[in-house]
């Protein structure tokens, strides 16, 4: 990806004042400048003079009167679903910039790229083509925070040529089989865990991993049956860098295993005599559940492997980076057996929100759980597309319009924190309301001393997923929960008076069902006096998927009495009266 495409190049340039200005700039090329009618094509040695190039000169230098535009030059078959963002605010929180890119579709993947400016760069990869292009022709150039964006396609190895299939170049046979897990190719086999093993080792034993021209690698990925990735560009100059293993449970262990004893030879070798701790990247929303309820998951595997483990701050946490950092200290057999431990409460994590996801979006119709940011794309290897969404209207839940009804949520968080869901000058509270599509506002405080404050959220079913989903998150990164609590709320929905009982059930048995099906507590408070609506509130309590699942199925039987009341109060037509028998045309 090293090609460019310089743009809007005058008549009068020549191949000299090109090479004069990379030279003034001091951005190295590799080759001569291929100069034609209006724009001109230069290699770089590599990948970071090719974005200096870009970052230095696109839209700032001129020559001959006219502004140069530098971007990677991208064939035109390879123009797909790539595309390269550019001069992105440096201070950007994660879920502004995953909003801003899901407006468009679905986002396979985002991944910072690492350049010497202060603003951010991100390759972003979308699903689809059409959605690439739409959100290429919307955001580029567009204003964040006083920053115009700047987007390209970028070059897109794995884009599929238009038009049917085949079987590859004429005369040739495709090259092998496509390579696990990349993107677009579908699940890995179903025996490949879909969560990678994500370790960090120390930079200066990463040659002694790769072995003399790849021999090592080769020899561990053979033996235990594993794809392994060294990213050696990310992070440069830094002290250790991430290694994702995709393999079987037992392929990825075995791998680590092979790995720390390679680490551990090289270290009497070179005399090195510090701790080599094992080191495992998970993403944050996991780790509370790794962690358990007062600790009692990490402090249960430290004691059956004897080993030490700590967990980074989320303070660690950054735009780019979801991931925490598990450290585990002890002989290298008790470590192998801790990763196991680990890795088995992350994958159990990660197979249960996959289960109450698909769950979700089979109860709210066109729902793009990709959209939502739960996993944010950019944490590498995070497994394939999460969801198949059904069409719209798929399911019930929809008015009889066809369009998903507006519903009203009363969602309580504690008082403390009504700033952090606010934000600095009202921000953070309207940008999660552009990107759930909803009306969210806080409601005053019901005395000096509440201990909690009310969220009033207004908008359809996704939009009370996305913007529900958001809240939770941002009170767990604010810390307003500790680091071994699941983040628990209250949610109050409102239902018509006559309709409670059917959300009770005959001797509650609805409610229990309820209770039972979604591990979130429901309440319908007895005696309840209705409000001028002739309506009463209904009580769920419970973390994030809990509370959804339990406001989706209420949903369901409210939507249900409505149905039934409608038939109700259709006009029935007298008694012996013919059904009217259509016209023929």
């Amino acid at each position: 990806m090293n090609k460019l495409y310089i743009g809007n190049v005058s008549a009068e340039a020549s191949e000299e004042d090109l090479e004069s200005i990379f030279k003034q700039w001091k951005i190295p090329h590799s080759g001569p400048f291929l100069v034609k009618t209006g724009y001109a094509f230069v290699d770089c040695p590599d990948e970071k003079a090719a974005m200096r190039a870009i970052d230095v000169l696109s839209g700032k230098v001129e020559l001959h009167g006219k502004v140069l535009e530098v971007e990677h030059s991208v064939p035109k078959r390879q123009r797909s679903c790539k595309l390269q963002i550019r001069n992105i605010p440096p201070h950007m929180q994660w879920e502004v910039l995953d909003g801003m890119l899901a407006q468009y579709g679905a986002v396979e993947s985002c991944e910072q790229v690492n350049t010497d400016t202060e603003t951010a760069v991100v390759n972003v990869r979308y699903a689809v083509r059409d959605h690439a292009r739409l959100a290429m022709e919307k955001l580029n150039g567009s204003m964040m925070e006083n920053y115009a964006l700047k987007v390209s396609y970028i070059p897109d190895e794995n884009a599929a040529p238009e038009g049917p299939p085949s079987g590859g170049r004429r005369g040739f046979n495709a090259r092998g089989p496509p390579r696990a897990g990349s993107p677009g190719l579908g699940a890995r086999p179903k025996v490949q865990s879909d969560i990678p093993l994500r370790v960090l080792v120390p930079t200066q034993f990463v040659g002694a991993i790769i072995g003399k021209e790849g021999a090592t690698i080769r020899n561990i990925t053979k033996q235990t049956h594993s794809k392994i990735d060294i990213h050696r560009k990310e992070n440069a100059g830094a002290a250790e860098k991430p290694i994702t293993i995709h393999s079987t449970p037992d392929g990825c262990s075995n791998a680590c295993r092979t790995i720390m004893d390679i680490m551990q030879k090289e270290a009497v070798d070179t005399k090195f005599t510090e701790e080599i701790p094992l080191k495992i990247l998970a993403h944050n929303n996991f780790v509370g559940r790794l962690i358990g309820k007062e600790g009692r998951n990490l402090k249960k595997i430290e004691q059956d492997t004897g080993t030490k483990i700590t967990i980074s701050p989320l303070q660690d946490l950054t735009l780019y980076n979801p991931e925490r950092t598990i450290t585990i200290k002890g002989s290298i057999e008790a470590c192998s057996r801790a990763e196991e431990e680990v890795m088995k409460k992350i994958r159990e994590s990660y197979e249960s929100d996959m289960a109450a996801m698909n769950l979700q979006s089979n109860l709210i119709p066109g729902l793009n759980l990709n959209a939502l940011g739960l996993f944010p794309s950019g944490a590498p290897g995070m497994g394939p597309s999460m969801a198949n969404v059904p069409p719209p209207g798929a399911h019930g839940g929809c008015s009889y319009g066809g369009q998903p009804e507006s519903e009203t949520v009363h969602l309580f968080i504690p008082a403390l924190a009504v700033g952090a869901i606010i934000g600095k000058q009202g921000q953070h509270i309207k940008q999660l309301s552009h990107f759930a599509g909803a009306s969210i506002k806080i409601a005053p405080a019901e005395g000096m001393d509440a201990k909690q404050r009310m969220v009033i959220i207004v908008g359809p079913p996704e939009a009370q997923f996305k913007a529900q989903c958001r809240i939770f998150g941002k009170l767990k990164e604010e810390n307003f929960f500790g680091p071994k609590e699941e983040v628990k709320l209250e949610a109050h929905i409102k239902v018509p008076s006559f309709a409670a009982g059917r959300v009770i059930g005959k001797g509650g048995k609805t409610v229990n069902e309820l209770q039972n099906l979604t591990c979130a507590e429901v309440v319908v408070p007895r005696d309840q006096t209705p409000d001028e609506n002739d309506q009463v509130i209904v009580k769920i309590s419970g973390h994030f998927f809990a509370c959804q699942l339990a406001q989706r199925k209420i949903q369901e039987i409210l939507a249900q009495v409505r149905r039934q009341q409608h038939q109700q109060q259709q006009p029935k037509p007298p008694s012996g009266a013919q059904p009217p028998t259509p016209r023929r045309k």
